[in-house]
């Protein structure tokens, strides 16, 4: 697997302005609303390939036994590859692939011996991360161009290789990811990990305390409905998961709806800390070639 980079092949102009920068399409589609639902929409679609999802059976018993500490994780991640200093950005990374490292099982379905950090499986993770962002960001009304989608999913290979993917694998147009989900699609399964991850993911167990005096529960379930709703329809098909009555169109009506009303809270109390940093720390910084 290819080394990750060091913080020493880069400038301090780059550093600064992270590994996108303000001007690109991964900042945009990163820090809007409608993220959230895509990281849930994610999940589900990673958890139908058998052998990636047995390696998050087998090496993450957070999943169980706190899904949201898992996604928090995820999310804090995905958002400082993305918005983070190259230095913090670098650090994630090599934290993530340490967890990755010497970590391995046989998946009983497939029969397949397997390492975590097998690249075709971090290619499939990534695949369906850019896949879920940029088809949930379009759906939700963010307004993208066929060229900026190109582009988003260009910039996006820098951090399927950081992660340890192969470069020459990774698809960086919406052309090459049709192809490439099309040929993962035969290998895809419902197993019994993927069942048990998407009732985890759809209903998370939450303390009696947090159900009564907080507003988490459905907070979260009508983020889990659309991440339901806008995943393909092969994939409802294949975990038997409803629509809940929706047509294609009216799920979409009610994913741009979520992310007006998101919208609508000031950026500084709906934005991360990582984005607002990220946004304080380049405001009148010029982009620097990487």
């Amino acid at each position: 697997m290819k080394p990750t980079p060091s913080i020493r092949d880069f400038t301090a102009e780059q550093d600064l302005l992270g590994f996108f920068g303000p001007g690109s399409v991964s900042w945009r589609i990163h820090a809007d609303p409608a993220f959230s639902v895509a990281g849930i929409r994610a999940l589900l679609l990673q958890a139908l390939h058998p052998v990636a999802m047995d390696g998050v059976h087998q090496f993450s018993a957070a999943f169980t036994a706190e899904p949201w500490a898992r996604l928090t994780r995820t999310a804090e991640y995905v958002a400082t590859v993305t918005f983070g200093t190259r230095r913090d950005a670098l650090r994630a990374v090599r934290r993530v692939r340490g967890l990755h490292r010497d970590k391995s099982a046989v998946e009983e379905t497939t029969g397949r011996a397997y390492r975590v950090d097998d690249a075709d499986l971090l290619l499939w993770v990534h695949c369906c991360e850019v896949e879920s962002m940029l088809s949930v960001a379009r759906r939700a009304g963010v307004p993208l161009t066929d060229a900026d989608a190109d582009r988003y999913l260009a910039e996006q290979v820098t951090a399927a290789v950081l992660i340890g993917c192969v470069e020459a694998d990774v698809p960086a147009t919406v052309a090459e990811l049709d192809a490439y989900l099309a040929r993962v699609r035969p290998q895809l399964a419902v197993t019994p990990a993927a069942r048990n991850a998407s009732r985890f993911v759809v209903v998370p167990p939450m303390p009696r305390w947090v159900q009564l005096l907080t507003p988490a529960r459905p907070a979260w379930s009508t983020l889990a409905t659309l991440g339901v709703v806008t995943l393909p329809r092969w994939a409802r098909q294949l975990y038997g998961l409803p629509g809940f009555g929706l047509t294609d169109r009216a799920a979409t009506a009610a994913l741009r709806a979520f992310r007006q009303a998101a919208l609508a809270i000031p950026g500084r109390v709906r934005e991360s800390p990582i984005v607002r940093a990220a946004r304080e720390r380049t405001a009148g910084a010029v982009p620097v070639t990487a």
